[in-house]
């Protein structure tokens, strides 16, 4: 795994543990759900909502990219 392969891994683990955190919240304080389905519907909203960060070779080096469903087309990062 290199560098950058790290960093997406993290980046990505990142953003869907805070989003996973914000919606486990939001769910188990606003909603009429309970038990299990409060971390269940969390995961999914967590893992549909979160961006997607992949490292790639090109012919210019590696580079890191992400999509995300807000953003129209893949950005690329730093």
């Amino acid at each position: 795994m290199t560098k950058l392969q790290l960093r997406a891994f993290l980046y990505q683990l990142g953003c869907f543990g805070i989003l996973f955190i914000l919606f486990r919240f939001l769910i188990g304080n606003y909603t009429n759900v309970e038990g299990l389905w409060i971390s269940m519907s969390a995961f999914v909203a967590g893992t549909l909502l979160a961006p997607k960060f992949y490292a790639t070779k090109t012919k210019d080096g590696e580079k890191l990219f992400m999509s995300w469903l807000f953003v129209k087309g893949i950005k690329e990062i730093g």
